[in-house]
């Protein structure tokens, strides 16, 4: 992976799933969806406006945008996991999420406002697929570019959408504390083993 590539996708590019979920799999999934929350509580604590408006590398978004994008994103997962359970098939919207992280709210407001929805919403959400049966989550929605796709595998790949963004604020956490950091001398940053 090239460097940017490496920023792009700190955890690997999502890898759909080809069968069912194990049901311990499906378990660590749902686990990460539940710890969710509280993770990017913990990322971003008591980060200056400053800090929160670090990109997490260059052309990216700030750690603020994506504060606000993955609450954006899992609403619209929790909608499509319960439009696949309750319909047949549906075919679902898809929204611009590069436009809404333009957005003054998303560009400029408090974390505080989307950290309170996550918390909400995977509330909802997971008590929702912890209840699923495995013939729910077998059912299907279609997704304009992803095709036909489980609920199951919904379950998977939000999960790897959780890391994927928690990584990005750790990428951006990691540059914002190096500028703080004084500058010391190559030969003496060698010696520190830098």
């Amino acid at each position: 992976m090239t460097d940017l590539e490496t920023l792009r996708y700190p955890v690997g590019r999502f890898a759909r799933a080809t069968v069912p979920l194990a049901r311990d799999e499906r378990a660590a999934h749902i686990a990460t969806l539940d710890a969710a929350p509280a993770r990017f509580r913990g990322l971003v604590a008591g980060l200056s406006d400053a800090q929160l408006d670090t990109p997490y590398r260059p052309d990216g978004w700030t750690i603020r945008q994506v504060v606000h994008h993955v609450p954006d994103s899992h609403m619209n997962a929790y909608i499509r996991t319960k439009l696949a359970v309750t319909e047949d098939n549906p075919r679902i919207t898809t929204y611009e999420e590069q436009l809404w992280a333009e957005f003054p709210e998303a560009k400029h407001g408090p974390v505080e406002v989307s950290l309170s929805l996550l918390e909400a919403l995977h509330r909802r959400w997971v008590g929702f697929l912890r209840a699923l049966s495995d013939s729910e989550l077998a059912r299907t929605f279609q997704h304009k570019e992803w095709g036909s796709m489980t609920v199951d595998e919904a379950v998977a790949m939000y999960s790897w959408h959780t890391r994927h963004h928690a990584a990005h604020i750790e990428i951006a956490l990691r540059a914002t504390h190096e500028n703080l950091k004084p500058r010391a001398s190559s030969e003496a940053a060698s010696r520190l083993g830098t």
